[in-house]
């Protein structure tokens, strides 16, 4: 009964080492890191990025300030501190999106190739990316309202002394919402003056950004390591091309075409968060109008230079830091379970020759 109980263990255990899971739990570790890092170090240029989307609330709609002259006004203003307000908030979103979108994509990416083999390529990679990052959203929504709010307010005398404009309706002090010294402070100050409804403020408007935007980028960097591949049997056979410098490149693009692509859907989701208790937008769909109709296409892509300047380096940041990642870990991890799984095994037919 043990022997017969030891080798129902070992089975177990050699099918857990051995088996191809569906789950590639790897994959959001490494993602939540590479998330992690490329909202790190772009942070700055997200911040401007932010606050120039964010002016038609602010201060109405009318000579609102271009690239150059908003990084030389947060420089004047706030400082070295104002490029950094809310990156807190910004490295906890990235870490759930990350983990998030790299996990369920490889994993649903075995999925399909295992048990539907003729439903793979570039739009199973899309749907792949698009559920992903919809997962994630739980989080990384309520990390993205807090961040933002906290990058256009700067420092605590800039937002106090910000004169509000085009007849819109403020709390006594002339702001929006009080202050936020802090991550876990504004979520405090938020579910209390707001609820669950403001810390996921412009949530929808949030998805409609987020999914075609994670879908293309993911389609992109595939379609793009499929065209490399292509062109290295054909011209360089020979060739090893590192595939942290691949990821870095082939990252970079798939970020900046997908970021510039989805800069629309982008700017109201910014607006519809950044407003707060003013609600100068009614719906997205109101937002959209008001935007189109005041604005126009300049409107429509109002920061999409910062928003593609931050999305190119970010993500090939971000794709350099998995495809790294998965070459200086996957192989020692995988080296690991083959040693178990054999150790497994010996003991296994031990236990076996035991019984017989």
């Amino acid at each position: 009964m043990a022997a017969h109980s030891s080798t129902s263990n070992n089975d177990r255990a050699l099918r857990t080492a051995t088996s191809n899971h569906f789950f590639a739990w790897r994959e959001f570790i490494w993602g939540a890191i590479a998330g992690a890092f490329g909202e790190g170090m772009m942070h700055p240029i997200d911040t401007i990025k932010t606050r120039i989307q964010s002016q038609a609330i602010l201060y109405g709609s009318q000579n609102q300030k271009g690239l150059l002259q908003m990084v030389q006004s947060v420089w004047k203003i706030d400082g070295f501190r104002g490029f950094y307000r809310g990156i807190a908030p910004g490295i906890t979103g990235s870490l759930a999106t990350g983990a998030t979108y790299f996990g369920v994509i490889e994993s649903s990416k075995k999925w399909i190739e295992e048990t539907h083999p003729s439903l793979g390529g570039h739009w199973a990679h899309f749907i792949a990316g698009a559920v992903g990052d919809t997962l994630g959203s739980f989080v990384y929504v309520p990390c993205e309202v807090m961040k933002q709010r906290m990058q256009v307010q700067g420092t605590r005398s800039s937002w106090s002394s910000l004169p509000m404009k085009d007849n819109i309706s403020m709390k006594h002090g002339g702001q929006m919402y009080g202050y936020y010294s802090g991550m876990f402070q504004a979520g405090r100050s938020i579910l209390k003056q707001q609820g669950l409804r403001g810390l996921y403020a412009g949530y929808w408007s949030t998805l409609a950004r987020d999914v075609p935007f994670a879908g293309l980028m993911v389609m992109f960097y595939e379609a793009l390591k499929d065209l490399t591949e292509h062109g290295k049997q054909r011209w360089m056979p020979n060739s090893d091309v590192n595939s942290s410098l691949e990821g870095l490149v082939l990252g970079g693009l798939a970020g900046g075409l997908s970021a510039y692509l989805t800069t629309p859907l982008d700017v109201i989701k910014t607006r519809m968060q950044v407003q707060g208790s003013t609600f100068r937008y009614n719906s997205w769909l109101d937002a959209v109008r008001t935007i189109w109709g005041s604005e126009g296409t300049k409107g429509m892509f109002r920061g999409s230079i910062p928003r593609i300047t931050w999305y190119i380096p970010a993500s090939a940041l971000t794709f350099m830091a998995v495809e790294f990642l998965r070459d200086h870990f996957n192989e020692r991890l995988d080296d690991e379970s083959k040693k178990e799984a054999t150790t497994l095994s010996a003991d296994r037919k031990g236990t076996l020759g035991e019984v017989a």
